[in-house]
């Protein structure tokens, strides 16, 4: 009913907190169904995401700018974000109080997304648990290689397909 990668995107946001690791689960998803759909609600989810990892690591305006892109986004697909067991009116509200906040200048907070299938919670729950993390658990700011993932990561991949795609289009 609902992708392994939702399901482990749903494990990591809850459980270590790792939303650099959710942006790359579910944009290798979204690429995989709906490469070229930027408004997919996929997106939106990847752009949550995104945003919680700068407004934990203090980038204000990076927050503010990818969760204002993510709101939009998902409030124009509800049926699509209901779809995927979560209830998008609530999400919408939460994502909104929490812009208030990054705008106020107000500090990074856990989050628990809105579910509202129990069927989706217990495997999301039960994947947390096979991944050895605590459903629900709060960050570990104390975590550098969490908080600071994109400073420790390997970029020679993306580098590498970058410029690939750089030397496609120019032939």
């Amino acid at each position: 009913m609902y992708p392994d990668d939702y399901i482990k995107f749903l494990a990591h946001f809850h459980g270590d907190r790792d939303y650099f690791e959710c942006h790359e689960i579910l944009e290798e998803y979204w690429k995989s169904v709906d490469k070229n759909n930027k408004t997919s609600h996929w997106v939106g989810l990847i752009l949550m995401a995104v945003s919680f990892y700068h407004h934990r690591r203090e980038n204000v305006k990076g927050a503010e700018r990818t969760l204002r892109k993510g709101i939009n986004i998902l409030e124009n697909h509800p049926d699509e974000t209901a779809k995927l067991g979560l209830e998008p009116g609530q999400l919408t509200k939460d994502l909104k109080n929490r812009l208030q906040i990054i705008k106020a200048g107000g500090k990074y907070k856990s989050y628990n997304l809105p579910i509202k299938d129990p069927i989706l919670q217990a495997r999301c729950k039960k994947m947390c648990s096979g991944l050895g993390f605590t459903w629900c658990a709060d960050s570990n700011f104390k975590d550098d290689d969490l908080v600071h993932r994109h400073k420790k990561r390997d970029r020679s991949m993306v580098i590498k397909e970058r410029l690939e795609a750089l030397q496609r289009k120019n032939k």
